[in-house]
């Protein structure tokens, strides 16, 4: 079995590159989004939705472990976890300042990813 010659390698890894940084900020965006529905009372999202963003990121971690939306991912899904499970003060605080901040990083993302184009 012949492999493609160097130049298409390359291609082919910037694209799955390329594609993989849309996906992560489209995904933050979408989370910050549902987190902030939920806070807002406009869409109930169950009490579980931090361990999903954990088993989201440790999917997207396995695919790449240098992938920084799935690091971003996890570590929202720990903090949320933790602050509704041991400091219940802060939850209300917290359901408002993570989710912007989810946004504002998917948001950043993707702009970086689309002004090196």
């Amino acid at each position: 079995m012949e492999l493609p010659p160097p130049r298409e390698r390359r291609r082919k890894v910037e694209i799955r590159g390329k594609i993989g940084v849309t996906t992560d900020g489209v995904i933050l965006i979408a989370l910050g989004v549902l987190i902030f529905l939920d806070t807002a009372n406009i869409y109930i999202f169950s009490k579980s939705w931090p361990l999903m963003l954990i088993v989201i990121s440790v999917y997207v971690l396995v695919r790449s472990i240098y992938n920084t939306g799935g690091w971003a991912i996890g570590v929202v899904g720990v903090i949320f976890l933790a602050i509704r499970n041991f400091y219940p003060n802060l939850d209300r605080t917290a359901s408002y300042v993570l989710p912007l901040l989810l946004i504002l990083l998917g948001t950043y993302m993707l702009f970086n990813h689309f002004k090196k184009r």
